[in-house]
């Protein structure tokens, strides 16, 4: 497995990271405890180094799972978790939460969860209007001083929060979404990210699952499936996107790989400092996106796919409207 470097932090970890979100919440009831085990151990032996999870996930139990399945090859890996919400919340709510008292909570919690003493890189889960950013920099900063945290990560921040954190505490990466179906970084986000030095992960780099083909317009989810409440994921709005995975079908084709493999390959074109992390619960899908690693797009390739997505426009907002509130702050 190739390596990359998030930004000027020195923090290196594998080309592709693992998205662990999925086996324990968003999409469906949570896998099997020592399926999601064995999944994460075989992405380590596949030469994963980098693993993602966060306190809300679940609440708590993608945590417990990510450190017991990571806790016998600790010194190979890299965990990031994230913290930022009141946990729990009776009805599911997401309540926003940086005061600094409460980010030392959840580090602490964190910890035990994942049965580590220090956090390889802590972000914050989405920016709090009500504390302001130099607090919360200035907390995680003194974290670092302690040992418990050695990297500074925000989420879905905009580019002013960005720019203020940083300038009180390095900030390592940004984990924001990012693919051939949501290009809104390259706007702003890409360009401050190179200026600062700052690492970019960009999370749900398949759209979700939309970009590997697998999802028709009359697909079915689970009732406790995230997807049915996005309006990207509409029926009509699979329908009328359904044109952007068929022209990725037609590079992948060319190439004799899959269509996942070519937006991963895509997003790991666009920058040396670009870590997509993919998630699965499937070993076959696991391995696929790994084998992204190995594909290599040309400037002819690239043009290509850009020609083909030149023309189709995307159907349907991200989010509902009330956690669209919560981005680009």
């Amino acid at each position: 497995m190739k390596t990359r470097t998030l930004g000027n932090s020195g923090l290196a970890v594998s080309a592709l990271g693992l998205g662990c979100m999925g086996l324990s919440y968003g999409y469906g009831p949570a896998t099997d405890k020592q399926q999601a085990i064995a999944l994460i151990r075989a992405a380590v032996d596949r030469g994963v180094t980098f693993f993602d999870t966060a306190e809300v996930y679940g609440p708590f139990i993608n945590e417990e799972v990510v450190g017991e399945a990571l806790a016998p090859v600790r010194d190979r890996v890299v965990i990031a978790s994230k913290f930022g919400f009141d946990l729990p919340q009776p009805d599911n709510r997401q309540v926003l939460n940086s005061q600094p008292a409460h980010i030392r909570q959840a580090v602490e919690g964190s910890l035990k969860r994942l049965k580590v003493e220090c956090l390889d890189l802590l972000y914050q889960h989405r920016v709090d209007p009500a504390v302001p950013i130099e607090e919360v920099a200035e907390t995680v900063k003194a974290l670092i001083k302690e040992g418990k945290v050695k990297h500074f990560g925000l989420s879905e921040a905009g580019a002013q929060t960005i720019r203020r954190a940083h300038a009180v505490q390095p900030v390592a990466a940004l984990q924001s979404e990012y693919s051939l179906w949501w290009r809104e970084p390259e706007q702003e986000i890409l360009p401050l990210l190179e200026e600062l030095g700052i690492g970019f992960v960009p999370f749900s780099p398949l759209g979700k699952g939309f970009l590997t083909g697998a999802i028709a317009a009359d697909t079915q989810f689970d009732a406790s499936d995230f997807r049915n409440v996005v309006p990207r994921f509409a029926q009509e709005a699979r329908e009328a996107n359904q044109a952007l995975v068929d022209a990725l079908k037609t590079v992948a084709a060319q190439q004799n790989v899959t269509p996942a493999q070519i937006a991963l390959a895509w997003l790991l074109a666009q920058k040396p400092w670009i870590v997509p992390i993919p998630g699965t619960t499937k070993l076959h899908r696991l391995e696929e996106n790994l084998g992204a690693t190995e594909i290599t797009l040309n400037a002819a390739d690239l043009r290509q796919i850009e020609q083909a997505l030149a023309a189709i426009r995307v159907v349907g907002d991200r989010y509902p409207e009330e956690m669209q509130k919560r981005v680009g702050r």
